[in-house]
């Protein structure tokens, strides 16, 4: 029997989880919220607290860590390292990076041999975590993940509720990735490990931001949100950041060695499904 245990249960690990269900797993996760270890549980997946006094189970194969970096570094590696290296029967870990390692490449192409230049402190950290865990002798596998949308994430939900805005700002590009591909992505590297090696998860047509928000407001026969330039608009520092970069990433690596096909290969395809499931 497998065991998969994933630091950290949000949308992505999630996604994974409902792809493995039914599968012969055993599905462990944490939270750093006790009333979100309640909820972990009733999804029928074991939870446990993230805290220094975690006893990561003897009995784990495969491990997920998407807890992002802080100020201080991983804190998977800064709290359970010592117990990490003597899992050394596990299979496969799966470290959730960023498409930000690569820095702003003014809408050019990167793929996973592009010189890693982080251009945001969020690059960066990921970026040290990224080079931390590969350090630490274990079998791990890095997926670098373009903007993620999906169930209740997704620009049609913003264009219903009157909040979409088309945010013009010249020249950004910008790649993503279907939330469930990611999942395939994951389960299809499990299925055949490649440690140390490096994916860029996105899908097959980077494009600038305007252009989501417009297609989900023609699929549902809503009026086109206002554009606003990117100068005059109010945003979170988390979604700043995004807009600090502009590149088209390449997903070559992932359909070539992986052999994976994806289920959403632009954002027209996984939003005409998403509108199907409101």
């Amino acid at each position: 029997m497998n065991h998969l245990f994933c630091f950290g249960f949000g949308f992505s690990a999630r996604a994974l989880s409902k792809h493995l269900k039914g599968q012969e797993w055993i599905i462990s996760a944490t939270s750093r919220n006790a009333l979100n270890v309640t909820t972990i549980i009733a999804s029928g997946v074991t939870g446990f607290l993230f805290s220094a006094e975690l006893s990561i189970p003897a009995d784990v194969t495969h491990i997920l860590v998407s807890a992002p970096p802080d100020d201080h570094g991983d804190p998977v590696l800064r709290l359970f390292e010592s117990q990490l290296l003597n899992l050394r029967h596990v299979q496969w870990v799966g470290y959730l990076s960023t498409t930000g390692v690569y820095g702003d490449k003014g809408g050019g192409w990167v793929d996973e041999d592009t010189l890693l230049a982080p251009s945001t402190l969020r690059g960066e950290r990921r970026l040290a975590a990224e080079q931390a865990w590969l350090g630490i002798g274990l079998p791990v596998h890095l997926f670098r993940l373009a903007g993620i949308y999906g169930p209740g994430r997704n620009q049609l939900l913003t264009v219903i509720n009157g909040t979409a805005k088309r945010i013009i700002k010249h020249g950004q590009i910008f790649s993503r990735i279907h939330v469930d591909d990611i999942a395939g992505v994951l389960a299809t590297s499990i299925a055949g490990p490649n440690p140390r090696r490096a994916y860029n998860v996105c899908d097959d047509e980077p494009c600038p931001p305007q252009d989501v928000v417009a297609f989900a407001a023609e699929i549902l026969g809503l009026p086109l949100p206002p554009a606003v330039p990117f100068e005059e608009v109010e945003l979170s520092p988390m979604a700043r950041s995004f807009y600090a970069d502009s590149k088209r990433v390449s997903n070559h690596r992932v359909k070539a060695e992986l052999r994976y096909q994806l289920l959403y290969p632009n954002y027209r395809a996984g939003l005409t499904a998403l509108k199907e499931q409101l």
